[in-house]
């Protein structure tokens, strides 16, 4: 098979949602369509006796919420497709954001109860400054919850998105009868006592036709053709190409946990989700069908095994075929190496594979030289753009509880700061150590894997910062730049990269360093 019928075959996409949407639901029943997993890990009722097949982590399972990215694989209607399940928690958008650098199109899942929610808007807000194709699942139409038309109303509005339903619910919560396929144009109906069947789809390609009255009954037909002219009327033609390009989003119906209407969302994406997509790196734009490899790391996940002390660099194939065991150009080390055993991810199975296609993401050992935005290449220097780190909004002075374990607690806080958990700062002035995280939970999940993986533990120490600003500097002599450092240099820290940091503690005082330091820029990500 030639390299671009191999890029055809390829879907790569995200699932994004906010906490308790049905998100990790959603990525099961994808995975049992796709035959990779045989039973659903039942998510909500016995979380820590068994946990949902896409939450790796043990304090996950504690709690019952995603906080890594899971990478998850499987085969549907012969095409390949990747699914990247991101955290919802608003405490681990750090980690959802890098996804979203590797993802060539998404899902949004949204609660058809509570609507539109907080944590859906940033997520969304992103994926659309970054033109990608969305579509919406709107989940949990078992349960009571707005009107559908109120829903729409409600994406476009709050999510600035330009929608077309292309599956439509009839009735909703008890009343719920089924879902008519505006895609295919036929009609999925729920049945039995406990509404857990679902009949096989039903052809209608005219809905006046008075049959519909003998599955639905009388009031439900006439309710849907009234309620499908408005759609017909009101919403544009689905366009394939205005999807493509980020400004039309197909939206869909459902219950993830009932399986309903996940087949119909899965059909329609394995025909109009882009297949993968060339990326912009420092030095041009590279193409998936070029024939030498390149490709970059999202993410990193330490003791996958905690038997063994390995971690996992994610790597996303843009160009080319990585091949196992040949060697490739680590740009920022500027050194070649080669990995005997890239895994690949099919459902909760990691397997060994000897080569891999743009859109895959594949699993490569490391023993510490990744980190996180690194750019592997057959040769080429380049990197790619878009995995930044984002300025912190919780700051601890992070201290050693045990002594005799300070070797493994640094090792600890480095591996876990390569991981993009959190970011690691250490003080000009006295070399005391503060770690940064977007929200306050990540603290907890580094306390309980540094204990649980590393045996080391830990205290914190609050610490009064409002940002932490990345400085740049045309030239370190001027005279400007001396006079900041010298004034300012209690709140001067550098980063993992050496980077110089200006940790403010106020927003007012930030205003006043920029005024009275013009030359000097400050920026809210790493990545200027």
């Amino acid at each position: 098979m030639s390299i671009q019928q191999e890029i055809d075959k390829r879907r790569t996409f995200g699932i994004i949602s906010h906490p308790d949407a049905g998100k990790t639901t959603l990525t099961e029943k994808l995975l049992l369509f796709g035959g990779a997993i045989q039973e659903a890990g039942a998510v909500k009722n016995n979380k820590i006796k068994k946990g949902a097949t896409s939450d790796f982590m043990e304090i996950e399972r504690q709690r019952g919420i995603s906080v890594a990215t899971s990478v998850l694989a499987f085969i549907y209607k012969d095409k390949k497709i990747n699914i990247l399940d991101t955290p919802g928690h608003k405490d681990f958008a750090e980690d959802t954001f890098r996804t979203l650098s590797a993802v060539d199109s998404v899902i949004v899942v949204i609660d058809v109860a509570k609507g539109v929610e907080e944590q859906t808007e940033k997520l969304v807000s992103v994926c659309r400054m970054r033109k990608i194709p969305i579509i919406v699942f709107i989940n949990k139409l078992d349960r009571e919850g707005k009107d559908a038309f109120d829903l729409l109303d409600e994406v476009e509005q709050k999510l600035g998105l330009r929608v077309t339903p292309l599956s439509f619910p009839i009735g909703m919560g008890y009343d719920f009868k089924g879902i008519y396929n505006v895609w295919e144009r036929n009609i999925n109906l729920f049945t039995g006592e406990n509404k857990q069947t679902i009949s096989e789809a039903i052809h209608f390609e005219d809905v006046n036709n008075p049959e519909l009255e003998t599955y639905i009954g009388e009031t439900s037909a006439e309710t849907l053709r009234e309620e499908l002219e408005l759609v017909y009327e009101v919403y544009p033609k689905f366009d394939r190409d205005a999807y493509l390009k980020g400004e039309l989003q197909p939206v869909f119906f459902g219950s993830a946990l009932n399986n309903f209407g996940v087949r119909e969302l899965l059909d329609c994406f394995v025909e109009i989700a882009p297949t993968p997509l060339a990326k912009d790196s420092d030095t041009r734009l590279v193409h998936p069908n070029e024939k030498d490899f390149s490709g970059f790391v999202f993410k990193i996940h330490a003791n996958m095994d905690p038997k063994h002390r390995d971690r996992l660099a994610f790597i996303k194939i843009v160009s080319g075929v990585f091949k196992r065991n040949t060697p490739y150009l680590h740009v920022r080390l500027d050194k070649k190496l080669k990995f005997s055993s890239p895994n690949a991810f099919f459902a909760e199975k990691k397997q060994i594979v000897d080569e891999s296609f743009p859109g895959d993401i594949v699993g490569l050992h490391d023993t510490g030289n990744f980190k996180i935005g690194d750019t592997l290449t057959a040769g080429e220097k380049m990197n790619y753009k878009g995995v930044p780190s984002f300025s912190p909004e919780h700051f601890r002075y992070i201290n050693n509880a045990d002594p005799m374990k300070s070797k493994q607690l640094g090792k600890g806080i480095t591996q876990l700061m390569d991981e993009g958990v959190a970011q690691l700062f250490t003080l000009d002035l006295n070399g005391r150590k503060i770690i940064g995280t977007v929200g306050a939970l990540q603290y907890e999940v580094i306390q309980y894997r540094l204990e649980h993986e590393y045996g080391a533990k830990c205290t914190y120490e609050n610490l009064n910062v409002h940002k932490a600003c990345w400085v740049e500097v045309d030239n370190e002599k001027d005279q400007e730049f001396l006079d900041f450092k010298r004034v300012k240099q209690k709140f001067l820290a550098r980063d993992k990269e050496n980077k110089l940091v200006f940790l403010a503690d106020s927003s007012f005082s930030l205003q006043m360093t920029q005024q009275k330091y013009p030359s000097i820029k400050f920026h809210f990500t790493s990545e200027y």
